[in-house]
């Protein structure tokens, strides 16, 4: 059984799968194809040669016949926009062009998240290709805080800086560039963040989200519109003349960075960055970059790597600096072409992150305990966790761990002994935080914030913590409860153990990436054995499941041992269990081996066929 429809698809929402109206995790299991797209998915397969499952995990993300073919094979050259579509860009272009051929020191600002590091990386080995000066200033997170400041401004002046490029940041700079005007420095800013109306003194600022800019590249993380500033950069020298006598600099090779970046910020792997992704897996893979070569063996990342391995092997080993250490970490190990350098900076980078996991737990024991008193009193809409001496640097993964165990938007906050609160909120689908903050900062209850739909980052003071609740609340609360009303686990087809096997997986690929806006296949595995269970690791749990026919597979639940898939597991050895999940490849010792990350669970006495 390869990927079967679980039922005649008969509703715009899907039939319920296995009558899993209420698994293990609270969900309801739905089958993803609709009775509209149905006849999409036959249609593909029988144009385009594809599998049926191939076509149906198509169909189901709302990817036509007319668009299927372009799709499996999504490349940079036929998605990439004309780059003067970016308002300002030309501006900048031409100001960094006049820096480059004056041989003019160039100093980029970025910010120490990933996708900072990969944009600034990404400009830097551009520059460096072209053999202009540049350095790389990341701000340190507690002394500095985020974005631009004037004593950074004025020490990059004072280093020989002409031209100040600032990378995933600077939106809404306004004291900091008033600084680099006091100092007759240039500022070109290329960002992604929301912003208002006013903006900052600069000679250009490139942004996809700001309210004058037509060119509907909001979705591209920073390191996608450096890259697409970069196009234009390197047009423009071409046109100028620059590269008469020499080649020019081989930006496909740059992707391996824009992909980081771009699945590390949690944009949609839709059109361009999609391409960006596919693309950019590949040159990741030809290991050219000593950085990234040296963080995927210490990640120890083995065979092809995937957007699962950028997200949470890569990522957090290159923010593992800009969260606890040395800010500047992640822009270095990605800018060194020394493998020996980059091994070093790869093993503190490590060390570094095992330290993070470990304060991270700490907070989340703590913030939980919070969360849990706050929803006995009450329902808040957003949850605020926090407390004096917490990390700054790690308050997002807490408040991730948050929204992720509750299902609705969450705040952890850092505070000091003055009473100053830095924090960061991730957010749920269909709930805008970033805006909300924003309005917050304009009715004076914030001293400064902002950020994006999903995640947002903001300064308040401890004694008005209860009017940013209140704020929020009253602001977001119908968003956040029609976000809530319905769990639900899409689910594309059902599998046997037997039938998962590496051809399915290759066949998948093709409709891939998958990451957000573009949601990996789920497979329900009805009715099998739960023959092995454990916890291994940090509190994973590893099982085997057995099918009716004798076909097994691995399967895995990452940091599940203490939740309620992971307990059910465990207390089912040798019981049958309904279970959902998605395939991944093991490639250990270059064999590769199917297995399944688990999701959920549900047991089928108490289901409905």
């Amino acid at each position: 059984m390869i990927a079967t429809p679980l039922t005649p698809a008969a509703s715009e929402t899907g039939r319920c799968v296995l009558g899993v109206t209420r698994s293990v995790s609270g969900r309801t299991w739905r089958e993803r194809l609709t009775a509209t797209e149905t006849p999409t998915a036959l249609a593909i397969a029988q144009r385009l040669g594809v599998p049926e499952v191939v076509a149906r995990v198509l169909a189901g993300r709302g990817v036509s016949l007319e668009a299927a073919g372009a799709f499996l094979d999504p490349t940079v050259k036929d998605l990439m926009p004309d780059p003067s579509a970016l308002q300002a860009l030309d501006a900048g272009v031409a100001r960094v062009a006049d820096a480059v051929q004056a041989g003019h020191r160039i100093a980029i600002f970025g910010d120490y998240d990933v996708d900072g590091a990969t944009s600034s990386a990404l400009l830097s080995r551009y520059l460096s290709a072209l053999g202009t000066p540049n350095r790389i200033h990341i701000p340190d997170r507690i002394v500095e805080g985020y974005g631009p400041n004037g004593p950074a401004i004025r020490m990059l002046r004072d280093d020989g800086a002409e031209l100040l490029v600032c990378v995933d940041c600077g939106s809404t700079s306004f004291e900091a560039f008033e600084e680099a005007r006091g100092v007759d420095l240039d500022v070109v800013v290329l960002d992604h963040h929301q912003v208002g109306e006013e903006l900052p003194p600069t000679v250009a600022l490139v942004n996809p989200n700001r309210q004058d800019d037509l060119s509907g590249l909001g979705h591209l993380a920073a390191v996608g519109v450096t890259f697409v500033f970069v196009v234009g950069l390197n047009r423009e020298l071409r046109r100028r003349g620059m590269f008469a006598g020499r080649s020019e600099p081989d930006l496909l090779a740059l992707l391996d960075l824009v992909a980081v970046g771009t699945v590390c910020d949690v944009v949609p792997l839709a059109g361009l960055n999609r391409a960006f992704v596919r693309k950019g897996l590949l040159a990741l893979h030809r290991r050219a970059n000593p950085g990234l070569a040296a963080l995927s063996d210490v990640a120890r990342v083995h065979g092809p790597p995937t957007p699962y391995h950028l997200g949470f092997l890569i990522g957090p080993r290159i923010n593992a600096g800009g969260r606890i250490g040395d800010a500047a970490l992640g822009a270095r190990l990605l800018t060194t072409g020394d493998m020996d350098e980059a091994r070093g900076i790869a093993e503190t980078l490590e060390r570094l992150n095992g330290e993070r996991q470990a304060i991270e737990a700490a907070m989340l024991e703590e913030g939980e305990a919070q969360a849990m008193v706050a929803l006995d009193a009450s329902d808040p809409a957003v949850l605020f966790a926090g407390a004096d001496g917490w990390h700054p640097g790690v308050v997002g993964l807490v408040a991730s761990r948050l929204k992720e165990r509750h299902r609705r938007p969450a705040f952890a906050v850092a505070f000091d002994a003055d009473g100053k609160g830095i924090a960061s909120g991730r957010s749920i689908p269909g709930v805008d935080l970033g805006a909300a903050v924003r309005k917050a900062v304009g009715e004076g209850i914030l001293e400064k914030g902002g950020g994006h739909a999903m995640a947002a980052g903001l300064t308040v003071r401890r004694d008005r913590l209860d009017d940013l609740t209140a704020f929020l609340d009253a602001e977001l609360g119908e968003a956040v409860a029609a976000a809530r009303s319905e769990h639900v686990l899409k689910v594309d087809g059902a599998l046997t153990a037997s039938a998962a096997q590496v051809a399915l997986y290759h066949d998948l690929e093709r409709a891939g990436p998958f990451g957000a806006g573009h949601a990996e296949p789920v497979f329900a595995f009805p009715s099998h054995r739960i023959s092995f269970a454990d916890v291994v690791g940090k509190g994973h749990v590893r099982a085997t499941l057995a099918d009716g026919g004798g076909g097994s597979l691995k399967a895995i639940a990452f940091k599940a041992a203490d939740t309620a898939l992971g307990q059910m597991l465990l207390s089912h050895r040798g019981e049958r269990l309904h279970l959902a999940g998605a395939l991944s490849l093991d490639t250990w010792q270059g064999r590769e081996q199917v297995q399944v990350r688990l999701l959920d669970a549900a047991d089928p006495r108490t289901t409905r066929p």
